[in-house]
């Protein structure tokens, strides 16, 4: 799903903002609104992991026991 979003923001980023033909408008989202959809998915996916994508981790500093 991850490799789909970011190919459609590649296309989008590509393609013109707006464009017409035979008197049909057509515009996309900009790309700041597609960087926060992405954003807003990619939370919702760390959320959905036991850890809620945070890790523990124990850290010993070297030379004490």
């Amino acid at each position: 799903m991850a490799d789909d979003l970011e190919n459609t923001i590649r296309e989008n980023a590509a393609g013109p903002k707006q464009a017409s033909a035979d008197g049909v408008s057509t515009q996309q989202h900009s790309l700041g609104e597609l960087v926060d959809a992405d954003m807003h998915l990619a939370g919702k996916g760390a959320l959905a992991k036991k850890n809620f994508g945070m890790t523990r981790a124990k850290i010993i500093p070297p030379g004490t026991a």
